[in-house]
């Protein structure tokens, strides 16, 4: 991903918006009073009632975002999905449809309403649920950033901070962030791929998937391709990967080895554009009292800054659902979540509607 640096610094400002500067107006932060005295860190926090939507910021252009850095608790008395009940909505230039549509959790890489630290050069989610993010976001006109709250308890602490420039010069080839969520809830037919992205129309470069698989079968589930069905391909893709733990910059299962005795240790990791940062097999909500042993789940991002994968007219992203085991490959039907990162021009085709927060609640 090229980086927009000013081509005209004389002309650029750097602002930034949060809970104590709203609106990011120059030297007007930190002018609310607290117990301290007036500009003490008197305004640190929003809270959302549920079903409010937040305005975290609304921007006049041209300038570019360059980091989102957000905390929220991972659970109320209402629930323990707020990682997931919470949506990120962005959108660009007066747009009526967003350009970013996803759950909170799921944007930063922390999958299953889940927290999972994360050290990449995209997302980096610190102790204890810094969440933060430094995809470049140029506009032109205007920036508008929501934060939806679809939980059933309100969220008293939603921390935020959006750290842009104005006066940039924006090249007119430049092309406008996206993401996208989407699930296959472990019920799709046995050979159907789960689908990353589709409907993309127009030029653009894809930048990056996020993937939270919950395993509902036994054996190795990770040996789907990743495949990039780019401008005319039809039935066959240009790209594929070789198994999902190799998308992900990983091999052999992401464990210390093969072997089936003694039980291997599974290894997460973290790297600059690859990555296995969650993995858990024990209930951690606490849903239910009778909750011990859950379906493994596994969460994987892979980011194509230095390999993008340009298109020109169409784009199409999908993911097969195939196992192992010593007798050979396997169709699967898990519980898939991803995120898809893309770059494109707006206005951008209407995103598949968001499943209800009931629907995206981990099984």
């Amino acid at each position: 991903m090229r980086h927009l640096w000013a081509t005209n610094p004389t002309a650029v400002r750097s602002r930034s918006i949060n809970a104590e500067n709203p609106d990011g107006t120059p030297g007007r932060a930190a002018t609310a009073a607290s117990a301290l005295g007036p500009g003490r860190k008197g305004s640190a926090f929003l809270a959302a009632e549920p079903g409010q939507t937040l305005t975290l910021a609304d921007i006049e252009g041209p300038g570019i975002i360059r980091h989102l850095w957000m905390t929220v608790p991972d659970r109320t008395d209402a629930g323990p999905w707020v990682l997931r009940d919470l949506v990120l909505r962005i959108y660009w230039d007066g747009d009526d449809a967003p350009a970013v549509e996803t759950p909170l959790g799921d944007f930063f890489c922390n999958g299953f309403a889940e927290r999972a630290l994360v050290t990449s050069q995209l997302v980096v989610v610190a102790p204890t649920g810094g969440m933060n993010c430094y995809f470049q976001m140029p506009f032109r006109r205007r920036a508008r950033i929501t934060l939806e709250n679809q939980h059933p308890g309100p969220i008293p602490h939603v921390f935020y901070q959006v750290d842009y420039t104005v006066g940039d010069e924006i090249p007119e080839n430049a092309q406008y962030f996206h993401a996208q969520w989407r699930r296959s809830n472990g019920t799709t037919a046995l050979g159907e791929d789960h689908v990353i992205l589709d409907g993309v129309e127009g030029a653009g470069t894809y930048l990056g998937t996020f993937v939270a698989l919950a395993s509902l079968h036994r054996f190795w589930w990770g040996e789907g391709e990743t495949k990039f069905f780019v401008d005319d391909d039809d039935a066959l893709p240009t790209l594929c990967s070789t198994g999902l733990e190799d998308y992900a910059g990983g091999a052999w299962a992401f464990q210390d080895e093969l072997r089936n005795d003694p039980a291997p240790r599974i290894l997460t990791f973290s790297a600059p554009y690859s990555g296995y940062p969650q993995y858990a097999a024990k209930d951690t909500t606490r849903a239910s009292p009778f909750a011990v042993d859950s379906p493994a789940r596994h969460g994987l991002y892979r980011w194509h800054v230095p390999d993008p994968v340009y298109f020109t007219r169409r784009l199409r992203v999908t993911l097969q659902q195939i196992g192992a085991w010593d007798h050979g490959l396997f169709e699967r039907s898990d519980d898939i979540s991803t995120v898809a990162y893309w770059y494109q021009q707006t206005p951008t085709a209407p995103f598949p509607p968001l499943p209800r927060p009931h629907d995206r609640h981990p099984r």
